[in-house]
């Protein structure tokens, strides 16, 4: 018996017993070696991928735990501290890992190209509190507490710059968002806001043990957000029905309007301690 999963805006995903099945694409063959190497490594914190069922369909190991699914606000350990580090952390060690990763002879990737470049690896590229898996392991003292078992929806890995990974979990992390889309989300609004974001960020950097910067972190948050909205439109202009929806609801205007915004914050973002 298959179980629709929550979520999964663009095709969705359905439980089978143990196992996940989406569609595959062009991307599936790179994806899944990518996601052996990872266990090959000792990274266990990802789906590991089983091959393709009968009806051509991707086969994934199932990661139980609370996943953000539809729930709008999110629930409350996807706003927390706890969640954020783990997930600062989790990018990192990934990083580490993927690092010795050579992608197969002719690989193809959800990216804007296929070869891995100088200073590139493949990236996650969605590592955002809705494609998290989260186990609560709540405390007295942090009523959030819990462990991050992993991230599902590999479709978007490609090769790029570590930072443009980490760039796109701060935008979804922190968040640094728009103000409207952070609030829909649950996020507190109100004249500390900005203060609250530099906060998150430098707890997120911590946690991937970032080297440089906050200002560096911040033009390229800038450039993923507008990116992200350019891309949208241009996919819908090519008539992708999920791009098209997206766009329609004002997905890629509010990216926008997330860069408009981190360009006004970003000095106070940079300074605040």
């Amino acid at each position: 018996m298959e179980e629709r999963l929550p979520g999964g805006r663009n095709d969705g995903a359905v439980r089978a017993g143990d196992t996940v099945r989406r569609r595959a694409g062009d991307h599936t063959p790179a994806v899944h070696a990518l996601l052996e190497h990872l266990h090959r490594s000792g990274f266990h914190r990802a789906p590991r991928a089983l091959g393709f069922d009968e009806q051509g369909r991707e086969v994934l190991t199932f990661l139980p735990g609370l996943t953000v699914g539809e729930q709008r606000p999110w629930p409350a350990w996807a706003r927390g501290d706890a969640a954020l580090v783990a997930a600062g952390a989790w990018l990192r060690d990934f990083h580490d890992a993927v690092r010795s990763f050579v992608p197969p002879p002719g690989a193809r990737w959800g990216g804007d190209h296929d070869e891995v470049r100088p200073g590139e690896v493949v990236g996650h590229h969605d590592a955002a509190p809705y494609n998290a898996v989260w186990r609560p392991l709540p405390t007295a003292a942090d009523p959030d507490a819990g462990e991050l078992v992993g991230f599902v929806d590999w479709e978007l890995a490609a090769p790029a710059d570590p930072l443009r990974d980490l760039a796109f979990s701060a935008l979804a992390w922190v968040p640094l968002s728009a103000r409207d889309v952070a609030a829909a989300d649950g996020f507190p609004g109100g004249p500390r806001v900005v203060a609250e974001r530099a906060r998150r960020l430098r707890l997120l950097l911590e946690a991937y043990r970032w080297d440089g910067d906050v200002a560096t972190v911040l033009a390229a948050v800038e450039r993923r957000a507008r990116e992200h909205a350019d891309g949208l439109r241009a996919a819908a202009a090519d008539g992708y029905v999920p791009a098209v929806r997206l766009v329609t609801e004002g997905v890629a205007d509010a990216f926008d309007r997330a860069a408009d915004e981190l360009v006004a914050d970003a000095p106070l973002l940079v300074a605040t301690r």
